[in-house]
């Protein structure tokens, strides 16, 4: 009997000490009462256009986009691919797709994974299994393999990665093979 009202006396400190913790960390228990940490929101069939003094200048379309902006790191989710059409000043369209694509919003980087593909308007065209784009920056990164297919003809496959600003005129690639074109009539030294 007196090892029962112990237990229930340590039972019931127990309570208390584990209520009042909680009310100390309401921001958690809020968070941890959400089921399974879901989306704030989610879209079906988005078809978002950007304009610019009254022209489209970029298309974002998914299938699904998941709203993770509820987070402390917030994202937007597109886990069954995008498609982003992208116009310049000249009327011309760049294009990128993916299967999958995370876009985080305090750091502006995009991570596009599975059968990503990117043609520019100048006809370079780039496959990988996984690319970064660093949208403050301008900046596109991959460690994964990839090939890429210049404007001149010339091509490039790499097995560890590269870096290059988004419109491909600085590409810096680590380890790869390819077929480089070399203008001799526009070269000095070329006879």
């Amino acid at each position: 009997m007196i090892l029962y009202k112990h237990f229930k006396s340590v039972m019931v400190l127990l309570g208390a000490v584990a209520l009042f913790s909680c009310e100390g960390n309401y921001k958690n228990v809020k968070q941890l009462t959400q089921k399974d940490y879901q989306p704030i929101a989610i879209w079906s069939d988005v078809n978002l256009k950007y304009t610019d003094s009254g022209k489209v200048v970029t298309n974002l379309i998914s299938p699904v986009v998941r709203d993770y902006s509820n987070r402390g790191f917030p994202y937007q989710e597109f886990p069954d691919g995008v498609e982003v059409r992208f116009w310049n000043d000249k009327g011309e369209k760049s294009t990128v797709t993916s299967d999958y694509a995370i876009r985080y919003d305090d750091t502006d980087l995009v991570d596009l994974r599975n059968n990503v593909r990117v043609i520019t308007a100048d006809s370079v065209e780039l496959n990988a299994d996984q690319l970064y784009w660093d949208q403050k920056n301008k900046w596109v990164f991959t460690d994964q393999p990839y090939r890429i297919k210049f404007k001149d003809g010339s091509f490039n496959e790499g097995a560890v990665g590269f870096d290059s600003n988004q419109d491909f005129t600085t590409f810096l690639s680590r380890r790869n093979e390819g077929v480089q074109i070399v203008d001799t009539e526009n070269n000095d030294n070329g006879k």
